[in-house]
C-alpha cells in the first residue's frame, strides 16, 4: 500500500510518501519514497508560533512540499485531473487552491492508494489546511482519506527500528513530551491507550521555550538551552543554584512546569545582569530538574504497570540529556525493559509518522468521509 501523509499541527509542513505492507507484527516492513519537511522561520523574532500565521505558511508550502516528495518518489506524471471539487473544498484557502489547481492542470493522478492526515491535536487553523489539502487532493484523484492523531504517529514513529517494527512486549509506556505535550500513557495492546499522567499547566517542551526567552535565546529555546547546559557540564561550573522539582513527590503521574518557569524568572531578576557563566548554570539546572521529574514520574509508572518497554516521543525526545538520563536509569534500576526512541533528526513533527500511523488505521478500514474530517486542537489518544 502506498500512501501520502500531510502534516501540518504546527510550524512544520510535512509531505511524506511510503510503500508498506503487512500487518502489525514482526511481517511489516515499509520504505520512505519520497519525504519533504519545511520548519517555518518566520515566528522566530516572536519567540513563539503564531497559529494563523503558521496557517499562512503552511498555504504557501504544501504544493511545492508535496511535488518534492512526489519527484522523489518518482511519482510524477503528465496529465491533466479534473479540479472542480478541490476548488470548492478550499474557497478559503486562495493561494493554496491556486496552486493546487496549476499542479492538477499539467499532472496526472500518481500512483497512490490513499492519502492520511493530521487532524489533530494542534494549532486548529494549522490544521485545517491540512485536512482541506487532503480533502481536496481525496476529491481530485478519487482516493480514501484516514485521519491520524498526531500523537499517535509520535508512538508508531518511535516503534520503528530500520524498516519495520522494533522487537518488543506490551504492555507500553509512552512518555510523550513536546512544546504542546507532556503525557504518560500505557498501551496494553497495539491502539489501545490509557492516559495516566499529564501535565496540569504548561508542557515540558513550552517550559524550555519560556526559559529561553528569560535568558535572551534564539527561538526554538529548547536545543539552546541543551547547548548552554551540555556546555555547563563539560566545564564542570559550580553549583551555586537549586531549582524547586514540582511534583516529584506526589503520588499520581501529573506533572507541572509553571511554577519551575516563574522560580526561573525570579532567579533571572535577582541575577541581573545575567553573565554567561550564570546563564550556563541556569541552562544546566533546568533542563536536570526537567530530567529528574519526567524521570522519577516515568520509572515509577514502569515499576506499578509492569511496563515491558517505554518509549520517548515528541520534540523534547530529541533532548540528549533526558534520553540518556532514562536508559541509564533503566540500566540501574535493572528492569529489563525495552526503550524506544526515535532517530533525534525524526523527533520533532514530520510527515513520515502520520504516514506509518496511517498505513496501521488504513488497514483496518479505518477511512472517514472527506466531508466529515475536522480539526481538532484538543484531539485525545483513544
Amino acid at each position: 500500500m502506498r500512501i501520502l501523509a500531510i502534516e501540518t499541527s504546527c510550524d512544520e509542513t510535512g509531505i511524506c510518501i511510503i510503500e508498506a505492507n503487512g500487518d502489525f507484527g514482526r511481517d511489516f516492513r515499509f520504505t520512505v519514497l519520497g519525504n519533504a519537511l519545511l520548519s517555518q522561520t518566520v515566528h522566530a523574532p516572536y519567540g513563539g508560533v503564531f497559529p494563523n500565521l503558521a496557517r499562512r505558511e503552511h498555504e504557501k508550502n504544501l504544493v511545492p512540499q508535496m511535488i518534492a516528495a512526489l519527484h522523489d518518489a518518482g511519482l510524477l506524471k503528465g496529465g491533466a485531473v479534473d479540479f472542480a471539487a478541490g476548488e470548492q473544498i478550499l474557497s478559503r484557502e486562495e493561494e493554496l487552491r491556486s496552486q493546487l489547481g496549476a499542479f492538477l492542470a499539467t499532472h496526472a493522478k500518481p500512483d497512490i492508494d490513499c492519502i492520511a492526515v493530521t487532524h489533530g491535536p494542534g494549532l486548529e487553523p494549522a490544521l485545517w489546511v491540512g485536512v482541506n489539502f487532503a480533502r481536496a487532493l481525496a476529491a481530485a484523484w478519487q482516493l480514501p482519506i484516514v485521519p491520524v492523531n498526531h500523537m499517535e504517529g509520535h508512538i508508531v514513529l518511535s516503534m520503528m527500528e530500520g524498516s519495520g517494527l522494533a522487537k518488543f512486549k506490551f504492555p507500553l509506556l509512552s512518555l510523550l513530551i513536546s512544546g504542546g505535550h507532556t503525557e504518560l500513557v500505557l498501551s496494553k495492546e497495539w491502539g489501545q491507550y490509557e492516559l495516566i499522567g499529564q501535565t496540569r499547566d504548561d508542557a515540558v517542551g513550552e517550559a524550555f521555550d519560556k526559559v529561553a526567552r528569560l535568558l535572551d535565546l534564539p527561538y526554538p529555546g529548547g536545543p539552546e538551552i541543551s547547548k548552554l547546559a551540555t556546555e555547563a557540564r563539560e566545564k564542570n561550573l559550580p553549583r551555586t543554584i537549586q531549582l524547586p522539582r514540582p511534583m516529584i513527590d506526589t503520588d499520581d503521574y501529573d506533572f507541572s512546569f509553571s511554577g519551575l518557569k516563574t522560580a526561573v524568572r525570579r532567579l533571572v531578576e535577582s541575577q541581573q545582569p545575567l553573565s554567561e557563566t550564570m546563564k550556563m548554570e541556569i541552562a544546566r539546572e533546568f533542563e536536570d530538574t526537567a530530567a529528574d521529574v519526567l524521570i522519577a514520574k516515568t520509572m515509577r509508572a514502569i515499576e506499578e504497570y509492569g511496563a515491558e518497554a517505554i518509549l520517548i516521543g515528541g520534540g523534547v525526545s530529541a533532548n540528549d540529556h533526558i534520553r540518556n538520563r532514562l536508559a541509564s536509569s533503566i540500566k540501574d534500576y535493572g528492569y529489563g525493559t525495552k526503550l524506544l526512541v526515535p532517530p533525534s533528526q525524526l523527533a520533532t513533527d514530520n510527515a513520515l509518522m502520520i504516514a506509518l500511523a496511517g498505513y496501521f488505521r488504513a488497514l483496518k478500514k479505518e477511512f472517514a468521509e472527506p466531508e466529515t474530517i475536522r480539526a481538532n486542537g484538543n484531539l485525545r489518544l483513544k
